[in-house]
């Protein structure tokens, strides 16, 4: 009778044990997966310690972690956006500078049209020009060959004075730089552009504007959403894309950017897209490991390939602040292009000659305002046209 109930006693305990072992597995069935299209967003597992390098080491590709495929699906019905054609959209930027025509318009030809100029006719030039972030170097030259021309050609009417005005300020812009965006694909690979910038420039928002110019004027576009640490940055660049059907490569949050980076412009090559844009984390320029971890970010990358554009977000409303900015990023990753956000109505418009003639980087786009199509090509006769005002 014992030997019965021993054996009872182990086959419970036997059974208990099966079903402890059963249970939890049935629980983690894998989920059937979604249904396919719609745009794909590529996940690596975050980075050990992201954000972080060691200098002169690099991360040989092939020892990345492999790939994990998330479809997001889009909703039935849903229809792309339209973009805005390029062409004309600076003919709205008369009305967004109408504080800068305070400045240089009606403000400096009201003192240029004066019957004799005095020296301190000329200091009151000087003094708007350095207050609208002109800079001090390019105010006394553009002051010098102004007073020169007044010296010359003697004193003239309102419209003779706004005329010889527009042609100094067109001519401190450099117009002959090239401001073309190199966005056209390579044989067997995209163009790629590299958006860079510090916090709060508006980079995001920025790059996806960029997309819906490209896509304008033609090409397709594929985002990269290599700032990992901030979730809502690869949530609004996804959003942006979703808008008008451009895919976006995005990792976990905390993941190494240059990782997400590399996985774009791979993606890119294998769908075929014309062009790769790349938001990277925006950084402040006195960050030195920050900074380091951009020229990853472009290293990595450049195994596809040279990158074609690297695109510095300014905020116009810093002033002078971000000609400091300007340099940090020029030494880190060779930018090649400068896009200045927040142009619309501040008074500051003149950080576009500054930043030319103390970097020797062109001005290739201006944000205008809010809305999603508020980005156009710089065009330095336009931008005098807007500046001035046509009732100066």
């Amino acid at each position: 009778m014992e030997y019965v109930v021993a054996a009872v006693i182990l086959l419970v305990v036997l059974v208990v044990g099966a079903v402890g072992l059963v249970v939890p597995r049935m629980r983690r069935r894998p989920l059937p997966p979604p249904p396919a299209g719609g745009t794909t967003v590529i996940e690596r597992p975050p980075a050990e310690a992201p954000g972080v390098e060691v200098p002169g080491a690099e991360v040989p590709v092939e020892e990345l972690p492999p790939l994990v495929e998330t479809p997001v699906i889009e909703e039935p019905g849903q229809r792309f956006e339209t973009p805005e054609p390029t062409a004309g959209r600076l003919v709205r930027l008369r009305a967004r500078l109408s504080r800068s025509q305070s400045v240089f318009g009606r403000g400096l030809l009201t003192v240029l049209s004066r019957d004799h100029l005095t020296d301190d006719d000329w200091e009151e030039i000087e003094d708007s020009l350095i207050s609208a972030d002109v800079g001090v170097e390019a105010t006394q030259v553009l002051v010098e060959r102004l007073r020169e021309r007044v010296r010359v050609l003697g004193t003239r009417s309102v419209s003779e004075v706004r005329q010889q005005l527009a042609e100094e300020l067109t001519e401190a812009l450099e117009p002959g730089m090239d401001r073309s965006l190199r966005t056209a694909p390579h044989e067997g690979r995209p163009s790629v552009v590299l958006v860079v910038g510090v916090n709060g420039a508006g980079k995001t928002t920025t790059c996806g504007k960029i997309g819906r110019v490209l896509i304008a004027d033609g090409r397709t576009v594929l985002f990269g959403a290599a700032d990992t640490f901030r979730a809502a940055a690869a949530e609004q660049l996804a959003t942006w894309g979703q808008r008008v059907g451009a895919e976006t490569v995005r990792g976990p949050e905390g993941g190494d950017p240059a990782s997400v980076a590399f996985d774009a412009v791979k993606r890119g090559i294998e769908t075929g897209i014309d062009t790769v844009l790349v938001d990277t984390a925006g950084r402040l320029q006195n960050k030195v490991g920050l900074m380091d971890e951009l020229g990853k970010v472009k290293r990595v990358v450049e195994k596809h390939g040279p990158i074609d554009e690297t695109l510095l977000i300014l905020d116009a409303t810093t002033g002078q602040n971000g000609l400091q900015q300007a340099r940090v990023f020029t030494e880190a990753v060779d930018v090649t292009g400068v896009v200045l956000t927040k142009l619309d109505g501040t008074a500051k418009g003149g950080i576009v000659i500054a930043v030319q003639r103390q970097l020797g980087i062109p001005v290739k786009l201006v944000g205008l305002g809010e809305g999603p199509d508020d980005l156009a090509p710089f065009e330095p006769a336009a931008f005098v046209e807007a500046l001035l005002g046509s009732d100066a």
